[in-house]
């Protein structure tokens, strides 16, 4: 009869003395890895651990996933320097347990433990046993005090010294303190082995049975796997990346969806297993391409789309297609008809609001279609998307958070839009751009004004109704007045009608002298509309 894979990896419960458990975390063959949170417990709480055990209590049974991927491991238990296993050696990964595990290791091994928020370590060398304890009163406690009593002897003394050591307590308690020691020596620890299971089924198993529920993300899951120490870092190398793009603007681009282009990349597909499938050494061998695709895609979007900041993205993940362009050609920017044709994508990515939902699938179909590019072919989509002026009214209600907005804000920003007061190049960063109240977001008509019109508030806080201006000028020219009074202010600058056609905006005809918010409003619409189609490309 033949065995499935399944049955062959079914969790396994053992029972383990603490000479084997302990012995193992010593030898280096029991971990913690990345994903666990950080060691919380108090003293007061190991100490009631371990009374648990003197009394003979079931603790709880610690999961562990034997494996021998090499994984990210934060801390080794307890803070001590504890040995790296040999090459190829199985490792017991602790998917669960962690807290109870670092307190036994650090009390009977009298650690101190430091913590990753500051506080002073903690010295679990003092958890300490009355001998004198009735049997309905604790038999631990935490002292830091200077202790000559012979009636308490210290958990780490009472598994590490000898007879010698342990004879110097009063004979009354002799007894006791063999019993208290046999206790520790013998207690039977209940242990679940995981085998042999791919990491995203042991990730799994931990989402399942951590405490708070979150799930693991599939970056946290990669940068578990994919770690080889001092080699190759994950989180580290995603870091170093967005530091440097912090220097362009373009450092809020997550991390996650670096993972997905360096899926494509390597499989053309960016679903999780895929990615959480992709092996550690051919994903570190990819690496370096996957950071010259998204330098080339970053320095595409800056000069050629002239979108200034990652954050007026519509969807972070239209790099990814942009991405697998570079990743093909070698770092070559598409020309000529290419160049249409990729323009085309990803503004129709832009305003169709295609990656709002079942991006992984999206994301495949618009590899295909670059597929089709880099052939020389035309790819196919399934309709035109409708860019009328009457559309752009009705879905225009301004937010940061609606890609279809954050796509006419990049169409707007890729205009180079100029300064009212002196035509000089508008500056934006992603620290301007994060909220829909900051004061590079100006509403043209300003709020208060169309307040006091009756106007209502949608209609106000529309995208037609937004310019994108120096925070300077929002706080100190315009404020409340209305468009014909501040608009007199900057008579200085003598290419003020070229810098508002720079917005969008005509100086004259639009309702702007007469502070006329219904011709403004349909006149803002019609040419938003109008340039969107212009970029979608024709039908």
């Amino acid at each position: 009869m033949r065995c499935s894979n399944a049955a062959m990896n079914q969790p396994e419960p053992q029972s383990q003395p603490y000479e084997v458990l302990l012995g193992d975390i010593a030898k280096g063959l029991v971990k913690i890895p990345q994903f666990q949170r950080e060691f919380v417990w108090s003293r007061d709480k190991s100490a009631a651990l371990i009374d648990s055990i003197l009394r003979g209590y079931p603790i709880g049974t610690f999961i562990l996933w034997r494996t021998k991927e090499t994984l990210r491991t934060v801390r080794n238990i307890g803070d001590a320097q504890l040995p790296s296993p040999p090459d190829g050696e199985y490792v017991n990964q602790v998917l669960d347990g962690q807290q109870r595990l670092t307190s036994l290791f650090a009390a009977l091994r009298g650690l101190k433990i430091s913590h990753d928020d500051g506080r002073e370590k903690e010295d679990f060398s003092n958890i300490r046993i009355n001998l004198a304890a009735a049997d309905d009163e604790p038999y631990t406690f935490v002292n830091d005090e200077e202790c000559d009593s012979q009636s308490t002897i210290r958990v780490v003394d009472l598994v590490s010294k000898g007879l010698k050591f342990l004879t110097k307590f009063p004979d009354k308690y002799h007894e006791r303190i063999e019993q208290f020691q046999q206790r520790l020596k013998s207690y039977l620890f209940s242990v679940v082995l995981v085998k042999d299971v791919p990491i995203d089924v042991a990730t799994d198993i931990f989402t399942r049975i951590n405490e708070g529920g979150k799930p693991l993300t599939p970056f946290e899951i990669m940068v578990a796997k994919t770690y080889v120490e001092d080699k190759f870092d994950l989180a580290k190398a995603c870091d170093e990346l967005l530091e440097e793009l912090r220097d362009v603007e373009f450092e809020t681009i997550p991390e996650m969806t670096i993972l997905q282009l360096a899926a494509v990349l390597m499989r053309g597909d960016c679903r999780k297993k895929i990615l959480l499938g992709l092996p550690r050494k051919e994903f570190i061998a990819a690496w370096p391409k996957v950071i010259d695709a998204v330098k080339h895609t970053v320095d595409y979007l800056r000069t050629t789309f002239r979108i200034p900041a990652s954050r007026l993205l519509p969807y972070p993940a239209m790099i990814i297609p942009l991405g697998y362009w570079f990743h093909k050609t070698k770092g070559s920017k598409p020309k000529h008809a290419d160049a249409d044709r990729m323009r085309t994508l990803f503004w129709r990515i832009a305003v169709e609001s295609r990656y709002s939902s079942g991006l992984e699938g999206e994301v495949a179909q618009d590899i295909r279609r670059v597929d089709e590019i880099l052939a020389g072919r035309e790819p196919k989509y399934d309709s035109m998307p409708n860019l009328t002026w009457e559309m752009i009214r009705d879905h225009g209600h301004f937010g940061v958070g609606r890609a279809f907005i954050r796509g006419i804000l990049c169409m707007l920003a890729a205009r180079n839009p100029e300064s009212f007061d002196d035509g000089s190049k508008v500056i934006l960063d992603n620290d301007w751009l994060i909220q829909a109240n900051s004061k590079n977001y100006h509403h043209f008509f300003p709020r208060a004004f169309l307040k006091k019109q009756g106007v209502e508030y949608w209609v106000a806080n529309h995208i037609a109704n937004i310019t994108i201006i120096d925070d300077r000028l929002n706080k100190s020219a315009i404020r409340d007045k209305a468009p014909s009074k501040y608009m007199k202010m900057f008579s200085s600058n003598k290419k003020l009608s070229e810098s508002l056609r720079t917005h969008l905006i005509d100086l004259e005809g639009s309702g702007i002298w007469e502070d006329d918010y219904d011709i403004f409003f349909e006149k803002r619409c019609r040419r938003i509309a109008s340039e969107m189609r212009k970029l979608v490309g024709p039908e």
